[in-house]
């Protein structure tokens, strides 16, 4: 964000002529251009604002161009309003960084032009999800609000309350990726950007935002349970004949179960949609954590896959995000690491690894344990979150295996290659060899507590004074 905007070129003194401009972009073969942007066609627009799909030659990518309406920004009432929107928004540029939050690349806020460049997600959002025969899998449901959970808790941690959840602001990416978007309503801890009135929609506004009391990140787990009943159901919670009926039933009614409208739902996704949207907060779930485990317990228990054996990725997240080795990973590099790592059951007996056999992987023992062996000689047992396999990767010169891994029990093993750690983020490969160096540093004080206790007994034994 740009605090004091540059004297704007030409091309952008007249916005209203701006985004008339872009209005060739939606013939074919034709484009507009936006400073430096190319404008290639009109996403989606609405009363304050147009959304443009436009494509950046400085940094090679396609973009999102969010542009304030020019009628808008010349109301005096509204335009104020608005305006401090898009600041808010804008002030948070390059501080959401997570992989399921749309990234802010820039913006400019002046008095006759408003716009916000950001991270283009193609597969549209989760309202197009929200009606009978339009509904995702149960199992795709819990992934995609687990991750919603996971990305506003980093919001949260940062002091930012979205304010504003509901399915047109979570873009699906693929089949159960998501990005969180539109932060222009956010409580963000600058009073004199946030003191906006009672912004959000109401159909998801938790009933404390209804009546513009203080919110904390509460809110949005009143409205992100609102967004996972009418996922379950295809229908909102409280509905009326007016906006007015509507609130009103909100503040003072209870919330219907998503079984009453759809009865082959398991129990306990009644009982988590129930905690998130407790009238009292207090009632709630106190942490998006604690809603996050709710989730990552229903996906345990096999309630949603049909009692396959295949982990969903909520709980492979939870399995890294409580090993030792991965303690000071940021949810971002876990994200990371999912991507690029293999995850494999193995059944007991099995030969993990082979004594003198080449190879560039490294593994965690995420269940179950392993045996160490060499020649075999019981060298070590591997129980959960202990890593092997890693010194072939370190030791480039010669990335042999010095010992047998086997399987003792059934175990899941999370594997990761040394190509795919080379073209991890500087910040997830420094973050691995930072506890490379913890592992070794452990073993090594393991050896010689080993070694001196070997040597004891043949120590001479001193002469009394």
């Amino acid at each position: 964000m740009r605090d004091n905007p540059p004297k704007l070129p030409d091309s952008l003194a007249a916005p209203s002529d701006l985004v008339s401009a872009a209005a060739p972009a939606l013939l074919p073969g034709q484009a507009s251009r936006f400073g430096k942007y190319e404008l290639l066609r009109l996403i989606g627009s609405g009363s304050s604002s147009s959304v443009f799909l436009a494509h950046d030659p400085f940094a090679g990518r396609e973009v999102a161009i969010k542009i304030a309406s020019p009628d808008v920004l010349g109301d005096p009432d509204k335009g104020r309003l608005y305006s401090r929107l898009f600041l808010n928004e804008a002030s948070l540029a390059g501080k959401l960084n997570h992989p399921h939050i749309v990234q802010i690349y820039d913006a400019v806020v002046a008095d006759k032009i408003c716009y916000i460049v950001m991270e283009y997600v193609a597969g549209g959002t989760l309202a197009q999800h929200t009606r009978p025969g339009h509904l995702l899998s149960l199992e795709q449901i819990v992934e995609i609000i687990f991750k919603c959970t996971r990305a506003l808790e980093f919001a949260h941690q940062l002091g930012v309350t979205h304010r504003d959840i509901k399915p047109a602001n979570i873009l699906l990416v693929g089949d159960h990726d998501i990005k969180i978007g539109d932060f222009g309503a956010a409580l963000t801890g600058q009073t004199q950007l946030t003191l906006i009135g009672a912004i959000g929609s109401p159909a998801y506004m938790s009933p404390e935002q209804i009546n513009e009391q203080p919110l904390d990140h509460r809110t949005d787990i009143y409205s992100l349970g609102v967004v996972l009943f009418q996922l379950l159901t295809g229908h909102l919670p409280f509905t009326a004949e007016t906006q007015a009926s509507q609130i009103y039933r909100i503040v003072h009614e209870a919330s219907p179960r998503p079984s009453s409208l759809r009865p082959d739902l398991p129990p306990a996704l009644d009982t988590i949609v129930a905690r998130a949207m407790a009238k009292d907060r207090e009632q709630r779930y106190p942490t998006w954590q604690a809603f996050a485990q709710d989730l990552v317990s229903i996906a345990r228990d096999g309630l949603l896959y049909g009692g396959g054996t295949e982990l969903a990725e909520s709980e492979r997240f939870d399995i890294l995000r409580v090993l030792p080795f991965f303690a000071d990973f940021p949810d971002a590099e876990l994200w990371e690491i999912l991507r690029f790592s293999e995850w494999r059951r193995v059944t007991p007996g099995s030969l993990v690894l082979h004594d003198g056999a080449r190879g560039e992987v490294f593994a965690f023992v995420a269940a179950g344990q392993l045996a160490v062996s060499k020649d075999d000689t019981p060298l070590d047992v591997l129980c959960r979150g202990d890593c092997f396999g890693e010194m072939a990767v370190l030791n480039r010169r010669t990335p042999t295996r010095s010992a047998d891994v086997t399987a003792l029990t059934e175990a899941d093993i999370v594997i990761v290659s040394g190509e795919a750690l080379k073209k991890a983020s500087d910040a997830c490969r420094l973050h691995f060899y930072q506890s490379f160096v913890d592992v070794l540093s452990n073993r090594l004080d393991i050896a010689n507590q080993r070694l001196a206790a070997a040597a004891s007994p043949l120590l001479p034994t001193l002469p009394e004074a």
